[in-house]
């Protein structure tokens, strides 16, 4: 049967992918109380109904980023879409400009962006990741500068690595080559297997001319984690401001004080994300914290919002809410996993469905018109806004 939603395509890639990796995608840190919250916390808001509007043509474009895009969400950046899917991270960013919206490449990624940049002429974003040293991040930079980059998304909650239990107990990042043990389960995906890893275990592009960092994406993940800057503070994002020319995104906020401090700092906006779960378990979930930091920046501060999107309501409340535009994570990496590029496309199909029958049914003819209505459309089921 073919998957009619995000849920369906997540089980497709359960039984495609070896478990070392569906875990990495999977899976949150300790307890994983925050990642399931990022899911249950949608559901203590409500969309409004309302029947027999007059019919108006619809519009699902808005701004975020600067940009009017045909659709309020985009593919953010999430590691290793290579290990999913054979050249995967080339396969996302054609089924994202595809559909007319942006691509953010992570630091951690099999691809490199001259990779992407030889198979589209579309928008690119990067997704830094600050480390000790200085010098390798100013070699990102330029990389980034050289790809026709715009915007920079700099992560800022991964000064130490959350205990992600799922993959200590497979192995992940403490793996360093392919063992005969993990041979022997990557084997039992012979799909998967014949897709990726017939060439050999890929490597980190970006960083595979450095024999420091190891052979192989295993070794390199490991090692590129120990490098993360662990003593980044608010001045590194200052300097990050003086060197990159073009939009800066500060990624993984949660406290409105700290939405504030990147505002004054000059930065084009953030991220509200809690790295998907990935880090501080107990943390709030991001839609949780998005009005908050509405109310705290103000109106025209550009918030996007990750986190436990799995329906086109969800993307709605967090619009209605206050986002500016939502990035897709797990989402899309469980359609690229199960079907490659055409798993992609049909996840941004799949969710631009629901979106627009969603506001078909709530009487809005569009996302500016949900943006505008705010509260009146979106409300707490607690009662009130």
């Amino acid at each position: 049967m073919a998957p009619v939603n995000i849920h369906d395509f997540r089980d497709l890639a359960r039984r495609r992918l070896p478990k070392i990796f569906f875990d990495y995608i999977d899976g949150g840190s300790f307890e994983e109380e925050t990642m399931r919250a990022n899911r249950s916390d949608f559901a203590r808001f409500g969309l409004r109904q309302t029947v027999l509007s007059e019919v108006r043509q619809q519009d699902l474009s808005t701004v975020y980023l600067g940009r009017r895009h045909p659709l309020p969400f985009m593919l953010g950046p999430v590691g290793f879409l290579g290990l999913y899917s054979g050249r995967g991270e080339e396969k996302a960013v054609r089924a994202a400009h595809a559909a007319g919206i942006p691509f953010c490449l992570s630091t951690f990624s099999i691809a490199s962006l001259a990779d992407l940049r030889a198979v589209t002429g579309g928008p690119l974003h990067f997704q830094l990741y600050v480390l000790e040293d200085r010098s390798l991040s100013e070699a990102f930079l330029a990389t980034a500068e050289q790809a026709g980059v715009d915007t920079l998304f700099v992560t800022v909650d991964t000064a130490i690595t959350g205990i992600r239990e799922r993959d200590v107990r497979n192995g992940f990042r403490s793996l360093t080559r392919v063992t005969p043990g993990l041979l022997a389960r990557l084997a039992l995906k012979p799909r998967w297997l014949v897709d990726v890893a017939m060439r050999g275990m890929p490597s980190v592009r970006a960083i595979e001319h450095r024999p420091d960092f190891g052979r192989g994406a295993l070794e390199q993940a490991a090692s590129l984690s120990r490098r993360i800057d662990k003593t980044l503070s608010w001045k590194d994002i200052a300097w990050l401001r003086e060197r990159w020319a073009g939009k800066l995104i500060v990624k993984g906020v949660l406290a409105p004080e700290d939405a504030v401090a990147a505002r004054n700092l000059g930065c084009d906006g953030v991220v509200i994300s809690n790295h998907g779960g990935r880090q501080l378990d107990g943390a709030s979930s991001t839609i949780g914290a998005l009005p908050a930091i509405r109310a705290a920046v103000g109106p025209d501060f550009c918030l996007m919002l990750d986190g436990g999107i799995r329906r086109g309501t969800d993307i709605l409340k967090a619009v209605g809410l206050g986002a500016d535009g939502v990035m897709l994570g797990r989402a899309y990496a469980y359609g690229l996993a199960a079907a490659g590029e055409a798993g992609v496309a049909e996840v941004i199909a799949i969710l631009t469905r629901e979106v627009s029958i969603s506001l078909v049914l709530m009487g809005i003819a569009s996302i500016d018109e949900l943006k505008a209505a705010g509260s009146a459309a979106v409300q707490h089921k607690g009662g009130g806004a």
